[in-house]
């Protein structure tokens, strides 16, 4: 669609430079036609492709080209910027002069040119600024030709012919450049991102395997500073990748992750992200946080469907950096093993002990049934009476609290826990921690495996 919508522009920007000799009811086709038709012209054309392309004309032209592209483009002017950039015009004006004269206008991109929209690439810049050059280049050739014109004092047929032709010529040349050369700049680009992605993924796998790394060169290589405190996140998905288009704008889903993780770390004072792709629809990401910074409870991390979120607990250097991911890992673990959704973030400070539980099946089954006995049924009694058993244990056995935590009042709590105990055959403060882990265990495993 840009290619398609370039000469449009070039049109507008440059007609006010020959318009004067246009006039509005002339068929541009037969007039650039009949610009090479008549001998004169076709002569007075030819004499002048013959001595620009004098090297000593042809520098000057290069050099008048040049700097007015830099003047408006300011990105090319250091020295290598300019000097690929004098060999990209050169090659152009020698091909563009070459057939001037004649009737093909088929215009061969020279390399000098595909190295430069590499070399635009390797530097990081927009393609914008690759299309802003070809733009600016065409103005400063028209503006060029109009000087050489009227330096020459041209009769009017021969100057308004010329322009025309010309005109139409680097129309068709800015045209072929920037659907060829935008390719070129994609591809180099895309090479590039890809060896840059490449390269973190190996630092980071090196660092989670334990390898020995310098740590200052990997932080460079990185751009995050692997010697401050951490805080890991596991970001992913499930769902319809079209459902997520939909949710969080448009996008693919790695471009929605990564928007999740920017605010993430806007919302924990975070400056410095590392991220690193997991899967098409999961990322891994560690953010510099600070030692006074505060976790966030789960309601408050700006998450929103279908994107998940696990979290680590922050630590630490090199240490820190692995324990943090293993513990945002774990916690997805817990996540998808959960027999009822859980909250869209999962600290894994809330499920730690789940976790740990639930890495041996049948021992922690075993523990659920030996601490719960019948209400471990799969009732909705049984299951409300767990629910206020687990919230009065982590209330510190307050039953007021805990009927802030279930919105009940505080007698329904204090009725729940006699007929618990009456269940359970023992006092509910009597037991000790197991009675509680086993809670959290059917919390997120629920009470059949």
């Amino acid at each position: 669609m840009i290619v398609a919508q370039f000469p449009v522009t070039f049109l507008a920007s440059t007609v006010n430079c020959f318009g004067r000799f246009c006039t509005r009811d002339t068929n541009s086709e037969a007039i650039v036609a009949e610009t090479i038709s008549s001998p004169v012209i076709r002569q007075w054309i030819a004499d002048f492709v013959a001595e620009t392309l004098r090297t000593d004309t042809l520098e000057q032209v290069v050099s008048r080209l040049d700097n007015a592209i830099i003047a408006r483009i300011p990105e090319l002017a250091d020295r290598d910027m300019r000097r690929d950039l004098a060999a990209s015009t050169r090659a152009h004006a020698f091909e563009v002069l070459s057939t001037l004269t004649q009737d093909n206008a088929d215009y061969p991109i020279p390399a000098e040119a595909h190295a430069f929209a590499r070399t635009i690439a390797h530097r990081g810049y927009d393609l914008r600024v690759l299309l802003r050059i070809y733009h600016v280049g065409q103005e400063a050739v028209i503006d060029y030709m109009s000087d050489v014109i009227d330096q020459r004092r041209l009769p009017q047929d021969i100057e308004r012919s010329v322009l025309i032709r010309l005109f139409d010529r680097s129309t068709r040349w800015v045209s072929t450049c920037v659907e060829t050369l935008t390719d070129t700049y994609m591809t180099e680009r895309e090479r590039g991102l890809r060896a840059e992605l490449n390269q973190r993924s190996e630092i980071v796998r090196a660092l989670l395997d334990g390898s020995e790394l310098d740590i200052e060169s990997a932080s460079t290589r990185l751009g995050y500073r692997l010697g401050g405190r951490h805080l890991a996140l596991v970001l992913w998905t499930d769902e319809d990748p079209v459902a997520l288009a939909r949710t969080d704008g448009p996008g693919d889903i790695a471009d929605a992750l990564d928007r999740v993780v920017g605010r993430c770390a806007t919302a924990l004072g975070s400056s410095s992200v590392l991220t690193v792709p997991s899967g098409s629809r999961a990322l891994w990401a560690w953010l510099a946080v600070g030692d006074d910074t505060v976790a966030l409870p789960a309601e408050e991390w700006p998450v929103e469907a279908p994107v998940r979120v696990a979290v680590g607990i922050s630590a630490a250097h090199l240490p820190g950096f692995g324990r943090s991911h293993r513990e945002a890992v774990a916690a997805r673990q817990v996540a998808e093993r959960a027999h009822t959704a859980l909250p869209r973030v999962v600290d894994y400070r809330e499920v730690e002990v789940a976790y740990l539980t639930g890495l041996d099946e049948g021992a922690m089954r075993a523990l659920i049934a030996r601490e719960l006995g019948v209400l471990a049924a799969p009732d909705t009694h049984s299951a409300r009476l767990r629910e206020t058993l687990h919230a009065y244990l982590r209330a510190r056995r307050s039953p007021d609290a805990a009927a802030k935590t279930l919105g009940v009042h505080k007698n329904t709590v204090r009725y729940r826990l006699q007929r618990i105990e009456e269940l359970l055959g023992h006092p509910v403060d009597q037991p000790g921690p197991r009675l509680e882990i086993a809670l959290d265990c059917v919390a997120v495993y629920g009470v059949s495996g």
